[in-house]
């Protein structure tokens, strides 16, 4: 007969047995993955720690950079009591103003490449911040499965898993089993803890970029008012020279000498540009050498040549004619006179653009034409492009219809921003409206 005492007994150290297998199991895969993480997590840490430092190091410098746009605003008031300290005559008063215009149009423009490149590195951080947001949330989600498991095992887990060894070599496996778990849960919690620190200091990184976008922005905004200011100043100065002005004759004397002013230099730029088409035909037509021969007819290929058509409107978005080409009152000097372009009213620091194909002959200040742009078309026809806040493009450079060259601005002889754009055609000012269209 079968012994129920005997199979009970039996039964009982063979369900011992089998749990003894299954926490030893147990612990050999967690003692596993615990080598495994243990071993990585010394060049986890460091990869952490380095980026954390990586991460202070660009809030530092985002703080720098925030100074450095306090620091390169244009100290309005400064400016103007230099030039007036300095100033000998409204021409030189004109002249010097207008190199703060330009000075303060390239800090706009250095401010807006700022903000776009600021807000491309928000972008990179906030997609770092999520990656490092997620890598926290799965450690904080693996902790809690392991918290949840040795409280369902209870407080006496590990010492039940020591009084259970069946012989002392079996008890010290146990003691290194308990140890490497324990060494796994501090490594894990450290690991969490790090990644907390990272999740911290991307905030903080993004935060820092955020105010050195808002510090550039604002930075903007400062610059336009100070050249609004400027050109307030300028107005008021060549309209209290105006008032100052006994008689017409005088004020007529005074425009007819800055248009001669003009017409001398553009007449020169044409007459250089004359004289080097010449030099180049000869050179092409005396040379001995084929090379040279080559050479030259490859320099007077490069002369873009004007074939029709109507003009790109060299001011994009702005088609209010402030004064038109042909006879005016004069808006400074109060006399009727003849005017020899198209003044075509637009925002301060607005692109304007090459009206055809052509090589840029001159690219240059004076004080009646402030910062001005001529452009030779070939056949005879050039375009002039005054009164510019900032040039774009440098003597003898090709360029092509529809090319930003310059910014509207208001320096030399204006009292606001604005382009005059003028037309020449075999050495006569031109309507410009026969090449721009109706």
């Amino acid at each position: 007969m079968s012994d129920p005492a005997g199979q009970i007994s039996y039964r009982s150290e063979k369900t011992q047995r089998c749990a003894l297998k299954g926490c030893t199991l147990l612990f050999a895969i967690c003692l596993g993955g615990a080598l495994a993480l243990s071993a990585g997590h010394v060049r986890a840490a460091e990869l952490t720690n380095d980026t954390i430092k990586e991460k202070q190091a660009q809030i530092e410098e985002a703080k720098e950079e925030q100074e450095t746009i306090r620091d390169s605003i244009t100290d309005v008031e400064a400016v103007k009591e230099q030039l007036e300290s300095q100033k000998s005559s409204l021409e030189d008063y004109v002249t010097q103003l207008d190199a703060q215009l330009t000075s303060i149009q390239g800090n706009i423009d250095s401010l807006n490449q700022q903000i776009t490149d600021t807000e491309s590195k928000i972008e990179d951080t906030q997609s770092e911040l999520a990656s490092a947001q997620q890598q926290a949330d799965d450690q904080y989600a693996a902790m809690k499965v392991r918290i949840r498991l040795l409280y369902e095992k209870g407080d006496d887990f590990y010492l039940t898993v020591l009084l259970d060894s069946e012989s002392f070599a079996d008890m010290l496996n146990r003691v290194t089993f308990v140890q490497k778990l324990s060494e796994y849960d501090q490594n894990k919690l450290k690991q969490y803890q790090e990644q907390v620190a990272l999740v911290q200091a991307t905030q903080e990184e993004l935060q820092a970029q955020q105010d050195t976008l808002e510090e550039a922005r604002q930075g903007v905004l400062t610059e336009q008012q100070n050249m609004q200011t400027l050109m307030d100043e300028k107005q008021a100065q060549i309209s209290s020279v105006s008032a100052d002005i006994q008689t017409q004759e005088v004020s007529l004397e005074q425009y007819q000498a800055q248009i001669a002013q003009q017409d001398d230099t553009i007449a020169s730029l044409e007459s250089q540009v004359e004289a080097e088409q010449q030099r180049l035909e000869e050179e092409a037509k005396k040379a001995e050498e084929e090379a040279k021969r080559k050479a030259a007819e490859e320099e007077l290929a490069k002369r873009k040549t004007y074939t029709g058509g109507t003009f790109t409107w060299p001011c994009p978005n702005y088609t209010e004619i402030s004064s038109d080409y042909g006879y005016r009152v004069h808006p400074i000097y109060g006399t009727t006179l003849f005017h020899n372009g198209v003044d075509m009213a637009a925002d301060a620091g607005s692109p304007i653009l090459a009206a055809a194909d052509g090589t840029v002959i001159a690219a240059a200040y004076s004080s009646s034409m402030g910062n001005y742009v001529m452009i030779d078309h070939g056949g005879g026809l050039f375009t002039i492009y005054m009164h510019a806040s900032a040039l774009y493009v440098s003597q003898g450079q090709s360029v092509t219809a529809g090319t930003q060259i310059a910014a509207v601005g208001s320096t030399g002889n204006s009292t606001g921003p604005h382009l005059h754009f003028s037309v020449r055609s075999n050495g006569q000012y031109v309507s410009p409206w026969q090449y721009l269209g109706s």
